[in-house]
């Protein structure tokens, strides 16, 4: 487990990199970390203290908004149905597992259970330092071609 005191932003798993997608408001929010690897996709963050809620743990709104970042990056890594295409979200459902501590690196999979004409569908598991933290699913709609900088 980590603490503040080594809650250092170069202290992130070998094979992740800085993800430069999302706009400005995950790029204030991150900064948010990928590993592709062939079929493996990966996305993660090291709990900061400006993350969490007043018990010191993940906020729940942190959390929302890497799930809702996660699923979508993932389908675009995954299918090149949807690889270029702007995914906004119309449902995301969230089951909170186990608090994620300060410090603690958070990462998630997710995976697309169907891609019709309009619509993804696909979920996913956080965990945080190897725990189940999140489990969620999402049904995302297949938008106009996106700014590149969105889905990269």
């Amino acid at each position: 487990m980590h603490t503040a005191a080594n809650n250092a932003t170069t202290d992130i798993p070998a094979g992740f990199v800085p993800l430069e997608a999302g706009g400005p408001y995950i790029q204030h929010n991150g900064p948010l970390y990928v590993l592709h690897q062939g079929d493996v996709v990966k996305f993660g963050f090291r709990v900061e203290r400006r993350h969490t809620n007043p018990m010191g743990n993940l906020h729940g709104g942190m959390m929302a908004t890497f799930c809702d970042m996660l699923m979508p990056l993932s389908v675009h890594r995954k299918s090149d149905q949807v690889a270029d295409r702007f995914l906004p979200t119309i449902s995301l459902q969230i089951d909170y597992l186990a608090p994620a501590a300060l410090g603690a690196w958070v990462e998630g999979e997710a995976n697309p259970l169907r891609i019709s004409r309009s619509l993804v569908f696909a979920q996913g598991l956080v965990t945080a330092d190897g725990v189940p933290c999140a489990r969620v699913s999402g049904v995302f709609k297949i938008g106009p071609v996106a700014p590149q900088d969105a889905v990269e």
